[in-house]
């Protein structure tokens, strides 16, 4: 880390979120970007959230281990451009010692019993959470909410997930009760969202400054 010294991310305390409701926007953030920002404002306003928490994970199964920046470097970052009192950047998963969201999400509901979570992704993730270990427990153990995002948009309401799960489809105009849901329930937004992508960024040198050894964005996203 060149001297710059890492604070390791504090375990969320269990008091003081009891009745509130959070949305967990959970992923790699390699690296965080106006994309992930611009989701989670969303999500507190059409969901009526309490808080949004980045939950910045030790590894994604699903994603490749080359070109990953270190756990330290993401959640940095992370904080770097959540700025939002609202916001809460989180390496929980670390410490509840999870690699999958179907193992995250309950363990979460431990932790937090009087707590209610909506799990928040983008389109581009419900076209292809059918890869997912046990994908179809994460619909029936927690609210969902889908933001549309290009190029994906609403093709992924013909994916797999989508389709098995139809029925359980709540429309938007009903979203802002969905924390309090019984799973499995999910809504879709085909509200305007902002196309940056991680893997975009990173194919463009998206990881472009370095100080004191940890990768950051430019305010441009570039």
């Amino acid at each position: 880390m060149n001297g710059r010294r890492f604070t390791r991310p504090r375990p969320l305390a269990e008091r003081g979120w009891a009745g509130l409701r959070v949305g967990l926007l959970g992923g790699s953030f390699n690296p965080a970007h106006e994309g992930h920002r611009h989701l989670s404002l969303l999500a507190l306003q059409l969901l009526d959230l309490d808080q949004v928490w980045w939950m910045v994970s030790p590894g994604n199964p699903l994603k490749p281990a080359r070109g990953m920046a270190t756990f330290e470097q993401r959640y940095e970052n992370a904080k770097r451009k959540a700025r939002h009192p609202r916001i809460v950047v989180s390496g929980i998963e670390r410490d509840l010692g999870t690699r999958y969201t179907a193992d995250t999400i309950p363990a979460l509901q431990a932790r937090f019993p009087q707590t209610r979570f909506v799990w928040l992704m983008g389109a581009d993730n419900l076209a292809q959470i059918h890869r997912w270990q046990r994908w179809s427990t994460i619909f029936r153990t927690v609210p969902m909410a889908v933001f549309d995002r290009p190029p994906r948009g609403f093709h992924s309401l013909f994916s797999p997930a989508a389709r098995r799960f139809a029925r359980q489809r709540i429309d938007a105009a009903s979203a802002r009760r969905l924390a309090y849901a019984a799973p499995p329930a999910w809504v879709f937004f085909a509200s305007k969202q902002n196309p940056l992508s991680a893997t975009a960024l990173r194919r463009a040198g998206g990881w472009l400054r370095i100080e004191e050894g940890i990768p950051t964005l430019d305010e441009h996203g570039r």
